[in-house]
């Protein structure tokens, strides 16, 4: 059967209504976001029980409601593999995510398959087929698509049906673990997909490094990235980076002289911005001791 190349709606209405009421679908996206905060989606495949793949163009075409419409229907399962930054997508969509949702990935860990497997790495050991990932680093956004890419795309959902099938089957078995059960409802939880700024201090790299105080002042002004990197949609590291982000904290500077010592700090930053962030330092500083974050404490290895 012809894989489908979908970019204008009357073949996307079309594709859509044959779809509807299949009790599952196989669904994977392309996405890129090397200049953006949010992802920029480039591109969507999905596979039908009867065989019939698509790549469907967002980039091409004027509405994806007749596939939302169908992506959202709660009576349809939604097959995906490593299914958060694709669900993030479709939560910045329309607010929410499509459910309900099985990920191989995490089944995959449940059945001893692999812990954080990869999708062509789990097609090879369940299946036996070589997937060709030549083409893992291509341009999504640039048009026309280059037909090899297409086929690289279509093989993401090509082989989920029957790992899923498989999966479902040794799943049964088990008795459908709880766990997972828990862990794919947790996928549809809306504050997975949420900005959480004054989280964001956990991913900084280093900060394993700071203490006490650091902690809060770290807190505060990845905070302040990440609203300057939604309100401009732009990649953290273009607001300020991280080795600049523990810097600061680090020294605790209270004067601009004392900014321009900061390495890592663009002067344009410090010019447009500087204020902003002593003044966030300062306020940090003043929070009471039983408000700064704390680092989880290590576990100790048995003798």
């Amino acid at each position: 059967m012809t894989d489908l190349y979908l970019a204008d709606q009357p073949a996307l209405a079309s594709f859509c209504a044959e779809l509807r009421g299949a009790a599952w679908l196989a669904l994977d996206t392309e996405f890129i976001r090397e200049r953006t905060y949010y992802p920029q989606l480039c591109l969507i495949q999905i596979a039908g029980p009867e065989g019939r793949i698509a790549c469907i163009d967002p980039l091409a075409l004027p509405s994806l409601n007749p596939l939302l419409d169908l992506l959202y229907d709660p009576a349809i399962t939604k097959v995906l593999h490593a299914a958060y930054q694709d669900l993030e997508i479709f939560f910045h969509l329309r607010g929410a995510v499509p459910t309900p949702i099985f990920d191989t990935q995490r089944a995959a860990m449940t059945l001893g398959q692999g812990q954080q497997i990869g999708y062509a790495a789990l097609v090879q050991q369940v299946l036996g087929v070589d997937l060709d990932k030549t083409h893992t680093r291509a341009d999504w956004q640039r048009r026309p698509l280059v037909p090899e890419w297409l086929v690289y795309a279509a093989d993401d959902v090509r082989y989920l049906p029957e790992l899923y099938r498989r999966q479902q089957a040794a799943l049964a078995e088990l008795g459908w673990p709880v766990a997972l059960t828990e862990d794919l409802a947790a996928l549809a939880d809306p504050d997975r997909y949420r900005p959480q700024p004054l989280e964001t201090w956990r991913r900084v790299r280093n900060h394993q490094r700071l203490r006490g105080v650091q902690l809060s002042v770290l807190r505060s002004l990845a905070a302040w990235r990440e609203e300057q990197a939604i309100a401009h949609d732009r990649p953290r590291r273009w607001i300020l980076g991280d080795s600049a982000l523990v810097e600061l904290a680090r020294r605790l500077p209270e004067t601009v002289a004392e900014l321009q010592r900061i390495p890592g700090l663009p002067p344009t930053t410090r010019q447009h911005h500087g204020e902003t962030l002593l003044a966030r330092i300062a306020a940090a500083r003043l929070e009471p001791p039983e408000q700064w974050p704390t680092l989880p404490r290590r576990t100790p290895l048995s003798p």
